[in-house]
């Protein structure tokens, strides 16, 4: 793959690529996270005696695309060697799955390989046992006055966030920015960013009922022998699109650039006050679909990438998209069209998803720069 360095003005953003090529140990991926992480300056944003929160997204069960534990490690390392104290975490999911409360995340990370004598550190779920501990930061943006962010995370001294860039249904696609929206939100605050993204009822309904059992929150029935939502139960979590085997329940995709805007709108105040003691890492490999909030892990859509750094999360998101149209696409994936060089990959998958709204709207409200400078490392 020809590496596009692409030169921008003084408000250029620096973002480190490591390829996945090697040919010795100095080359393996564990060495250059390791060299990216000083390349990005990560060293400087860390202080000895810091907690440091190293966020991730631990998996659902089912799914097997989660960053690896190993390249996880390679990061607490890093921290380590500062004399800073990092911690695992992530907060809790809105729906009823594998880290639904913090007792059930926790064995869910382990499970999935995120134990301490793996990574060499401990998991905190940064929002409670279940959900409900959070600081609302002011914010003052069109959706949100006020956002609330997962309280453990906020007492971090500094931060760095590991992502699995990959696609999403609702958002297009997932790296930094979705991350911190809705990886540092509490349960109360996810429920806030899904408000306006809830599912409907389609007329090639058949009224099997497969639905009702699958939504926790008893919103679906059965009414006139067609499926029926009650929307003051319902909590957008989705679960129900999954479980209807005619493809009859849907979103309203119109929804969609509302409800990415006020993920970026929770990603501004995850950040708010704390730029400076916050890196990001995202890893473009195993580039799927879906997020790995689902159980199961689909083929991926382009071929395996390489790793991105950056103190910048518009522009390492923007760098990652980038890179991921520069591949040519694989037919045997559900990748439906897009497969050329420089085709949207993402909307190949989600073709009523504009995930670019993330980048500009980030731009936008202050939360970094499109514009990048790709520096690639040994």
């Amino acid at each position: 793959m020809e590496i596009i360095l692409i030169e921008r003005d003084f408000m250029t953003s620096e973002v480190y690529f490591a390829d996945l090529r090697s040919e010795g140990e100095d080359e393996n991926k564990t060495n250059k996270i390791s060299k990216l992480f000083k390349a990005s300056g990560f060293d400087n944003l860390i202080n000895e005696d810091d907690l440091t929160a190293v966020k991730l997204h631990f998996g659902e069960l089912g799914c097997d695309t989660y960053i690896k534990p190993v390249f996880t490690r390679a990061v607490v390392d890093e921290i380590k060697k500062i004399g800073a104290d990092p911690f695992l975490t992530d907060t809790n999911t809105m729906y009823y799955g594998g880290r639904h409360n913090s007792v059930v995340h926790i064995q869910t990370a382990i499970k999935h390989g995120f134990g301490y004598a793996v990574t060499g550190a401990p998991i905190i779920i940064a929002d409670g046992i279940y959900g409900d501990s959070f600081v609302e930061i002011e914010i003052g943006k069109k959706h949100f006055s006020k956002v609330k962010i997962a309280k453990d995370i906020l007492e971090a001294n500094s931060t760095i966030v590991l992502s699995h860039f990959k696609g999403h249904g609702m958002s297009g696609f997932g790296g930094a920015i979705k991350n911190l929206g809705m990886g540092f939100a509490s349960v109360s605050g996810k429920l806030e960013q899904h408000e306006v993204a809830k599912p409907i009822i389609t007329e090639s309904c058949i009224g099997c009922g497969d639905c009702v059992p699958s939504c926790l929150r008893y919103s679906l029935s059965l009414k006139d022998e067609k499926a029926s939502i009650d929307y003051s139960l319902c909590i957008g979590c989705n679960a129900c699109m999954d479980a209807c085997r005619e493809g009859a329940i849907d979103l309203d995709w119109d929804c969609m650039p509302p409800f990415i805007e006020r993920m970026t709108e929770y990603a501004y105040g995850a950040v708010k006050g704390r730029e400076d003691k916050i890196g990001y890492i995202n890893f473009l490999v195993d580039i799927t679909p879906d997020c790995d909030c689902v159980n199961w892990s689909d083929a991926p859509i382009v071929p395996d990438i390489g790793i991105v750094a950056s103190r910048d999360p518009v522009a390492i998101d923007r760098a990652s998209y980038d890179l991921v149209n520069q591949e040519r696409g694989f037919t045997n994936s559900r990748l439906e069209n897009h497969h050329e060089v420089g085709e949207d990959k993402f909307r190949g998958v989600w073709t009523q998803v504009d995930g670019t709204i993330q980048l500009r709207y980030g731009e936008e409200i202050g939360l970094g720069e499109q514009d990048y400078e790709l520096i690639k490392i040994p």
